[in-house]
């Protein structure tokens, strides 16, 4: 018998409300995240969109309601997170090595801190191929992130998210830098990794949330969630359809 969503929930999201002094941002947000979910969350600028995200990856304190994590997620390295803002640096001569390294969770026997330490042992520098491989970055392995397209990078950022295995991928915003084209590659690699990682993204693109997604969470500091397997939620994409009408769809209560 096919298990419910909510007896597959990786995140439980109960009753949550938040403020920043008195400024009310999240106001009694409930939701899940299933395993196998490609989960959007969208709405306006300044909705909270972002600070629930810190809230679930802990980086902000829970003072009203509940996040539950299944116990897949105990584990902080269970979660790979590609944050917004992905500009470096690109005067700093770091590699693409050097970026995947930073996410890899492999524990092996008798290995110190990687910030304690020079070079990388044989088994690491496999993890992070493996990594690349899966984004299709796997030639660029000894490229100076400066040397790469805005696209590449980003592809090396979730090779990073990813190289420790984790069974939620959570990314905020992540083709907002990047060309149409680009943004089109990049969905059909999360698409990808969706059959194996549990992917949970914050993004205001429409085609992307009707065409890619499972369900979406529409946040205006009060949350609406949405399954977007309903016929009048998708998109044709050789015909027009009106954002603002569909966004005032998402910011309704579900019946």
């Amino acid at each position: 018998m096919k298990q419910s969503k909510e007896s597959q929930a990786l995140i439980t999201v109960k009753n949550l409300s938040f403020r920043y002094d008195k400024e009310l941002i999240l106001d009694n947000i409930n939701f899940t995240v299933a395993k196998g979910d490609f989960f959007t969350v969208t709405g306006p600028n300044g909705g909270g969109k972002s600070t629930l995200i810190k809230l679930i990856l802990g980086l902000l304190p829970a003072k009203k309601g509940t996040i539950i994590k299944d116990s897949e997620l105990q584990e902080a390295l269970e979660i790979g997170y590609v944050p917004q803002n992905t500009n470096i640096n690109l005067e700093f001569p770091i590699s693409v090595l050097d970026v995947v390294m930073m996410g890899n969770g492999q524990k092996h026997k008798g290995a110190l801190p990687l910030f304690n330490r020079t070079g990388y042992s044989k088994l690491e520098i496999e993890c992070a191929k493996q990594s690349l491989a899966r984004v299709g970055m796997e030639k660029y392995i000894e490229s100076k992130i400066s040397n790469l397209s805005g696209g590449q990078r980003q592809r090396v950022m979730i090779a990073r998210a990813i190289c420790s295995h984790p069974k939620l991928l959570i990314l905020d915003e992540p083709t907002s830098s990047i060309d149409i084209q680009g943004q089109k590659e990049i969905y059909k690699l999360l698409k990808e990794l969706n059959r194996d990682i549990t992917i949970l993204v914050i993004t205001h693109d429409l085609t992307v949330i009707s065409n890619y997604a499972s369900r979406v969470l529409y946040i205006n500091h009060t949350g609406y969630l949405h399954d977007l397997s309903e016929e009048h939620y998708k998109i044709d994409p050789n015909e027009h359809f009106c954002e603002v009408e569909l966004m005032q769809q998402l910011g309704e209560k579900s019946e």
